[in-house]
């Protein structure tokens, strides 16, 4: 079998998907982790985490998230930053599929949280596809030379309005707070074609076959056109991330991934860990516990173990 395929593919950096990688590269089994961005997670955006066992002092989510994250590496795990836009899960070797690369192994963990939302725009649905956008590394070829904007006040959020300045002639960064969650000295924002709207937003999207303009509306209630051909959207909701999945793995009503107590999707090979699987308690300890959980059930089905390894060191 090609040395370029893995034994865990783990998709997610969040506390799920670095205990996994923890415990399957200590397990001395190929592992890499694709993570969209670290800090564009549930615990990347906590100002200060407190009761997780070990910790001598508070630290915020991020510096915790830093530490799964050398963990990981410290014990062989390899760890690359790109968004995942599809899957193909059936049969002995799975691939994870991003927009420079397709990664195979013999299992994968699904760990991307629940961050995700339904559309709540007006328009939003209507257009999607159509310009409007969730992914601007995915999509951003198609509005070179145009105007676009990206909604959302993340890192995340200005890495992609970044990234979208190398293709449209502008680039709107549309923020309902009065503040970008990013340094001031960020260099993204000294970008000439970005133009940074505060305290905004967008009330609906319209056009004809495609976007042609939103509507914005500023903290006084006051509403203003805005003409424009794409509309980048980086909201955060509560629900889980798995649109890259394409209906592959048996999920509930709610869109939780349909697990068993040991992390097994309905697909043998494939495992769920964390807030994807919306656990009744949405804690770190809780994820990072079925990360491990995961590692173990992939451990075992790589070697084709009738029982899981105890892993007590």
């Amino acid at each position: 079998m090609s040395e370029n395929v893995y034994d865990v593919l783990i998709i997610g950096g969040g506390p799920a998907g670095l205990s996994a990688a923890q415990y399957s590269a200590r397990s001395k089994m190929k592992t890499l982790v694709i993570d969209k961005s670290p800090t564009a997670g549930a615990l990347a955006f906590a100002s200060l985490i407190e009761n997780y066992p070990g910790l001598e002092k508070p630290v915020t989510g991020k510096e915790l998230l830093d530490i799964f994250r050398k963990q990981a590496v410290r014990f062989g795990a390899e760890y690359v930053e790109a968004q995942v836009i599809g899957v193909y899960l059936e049969g002995e070797i799975k691939e994870v599929f991003t927009m420079d690369k397709t990664y195979q192994g013999k299992t994968v963990i699904i760990a991307t949280g629940s961050m995700g939302r339904k559309a709540s725009i007006k328009g939003e649905a209507e257009f999607l596809g159509k310009g409007v956008s969730y992914c601007a590394i995915c999509d951003a070829a198609f509005f070179r030379g145009k105007t676009v904007c990206v909604l959302g006040d993340s890192e995340e959020a200005v890495k992609e309005a970044g990234l979208l300045t190398r293709f449209a002639e502008t680039v709107y960064l549309i923020a309902p707070s009065q503040k970008l969650k990013v340094q001031d000295d960020n260099p993204t924002l000294k970008i000439p074609n970005l133009e940074i709207l505060l305290g905004r937003t967008i009330t609906s999207i319209g056009g004809r076959e495609s976007v042609e303009g939103v509507v914005l509306r500023d903290s006084e209630g006051k509403e203003s056109d805005l003409a424009l051909s794409g509309v980048f959207v980086y909201l955060h909701g509560n629900k889980p991330v798995i649109d890259y999945l394409q209906g592959t793995v048996e999920v509930s009503e709610e869109e939780c991934i349909m697990t068993s107590k040991m992390t097994e999707t309905s697909i043998p090979g494939v495992f769920g860990a964390g807030d994807v699987s919306c656990t009744e308690v949405r804690q770190v300890i809780v994820a990072a516990a079925q990360g491990c959980l995961a590692a173990l059930s992939a451990e075992k089905h790589v070697f084709h173990r009738k029982k899981r390894k105890m892993d007590w060191h």
